[in-house]
């Protein structure tokens, strides 16, 4: 009996050594990966944690410049609903865009709009793709509206010699509404998530 008493508490102990170094280690992986869940401030250090983790052939997609309410943000194109313009955001990213028929039988409540300039002010910085201002984007994440769907509107300066740079989804419409610009919508429809966007980033 003696001897099953020593062996039952000898048993209990390493059990509970065990179970300390398993807490050990699992508090130090988190506070390597930091808390995804928790504070703003913790994620970029649990997304270098998926990096590493991430393999190193992987392929990357390379982000876009636009603007949405007068900031500036970053965006992908991954699909594509017309062939025509698969091809031209392919050549434009080097990075392919697939084309996607059934993107244009969107229904219009699963659709956000982005304005495509076709004249008009030529940056010397990033363009969009018809080498004009880059892309204007109305309803952001966390505003009403928002889809990663976007169906693509042209507009173009009545007088390009008027152009100048357009930042937010109501300053195109106000200057379609006194006539500066003119639309066309297109039924286009382009896979276009957001990155980062005003008061918030992936």
């Amino acid at each position: 009996m003696k001897g099953d008493r020593k062996r039952y508490w000898y048993l209990r102990a390493l059990a509970a050594l065990f179970m300390a170094l398993v807490l050990t280690a699992g508090q130090g992986l988190a506070a390597d990966m930091g808390d995804t869940m928790g504070p703003k401030d913790d994620k970029p250090e649990a997304m270098k944690a998926m990096q590493m983790m991430a393999p190193a052939d992987a392929p990357t997609v390379p982000a876009v410049t636009g603007y949405s309410e007068g900031e500036r943000i970053l965006f992908l194109h991954t699909e594509a609903s017309d062939q025509k313009i698969a091809q031209l955001l392919t050549d434009m990213m080097g990075s392919p865009v697939l084309v996607v028929p059934a993107l244009a039988d969107a229904p219009d409540a699963m659709l956000a709009k982005v304005y495509v300039f076709t004249n008009g002010v030529v940056p010397e910085g990033p363009r969009g793709p018809l080498e004009h201002q880059p892309d204007v984007f109305d309803n952001p994440p966390g505003r009403p509206g928002y889809s990663p769907l976007r169906t693509v509107v042209l507009v173009t300066w009545s007088d390009a010699a008027e152009a100048h740079l357009l930042t937010s989804a109501a300053a195109v419409e106000e200057e379609l509404k006194n006539g500066a610009l003119s639309s066309e919508t297109t039924g286009i429809v382009v896979n276009m998530p957001l990155l980062t966007w005003p008061g918030g980033t992936r």
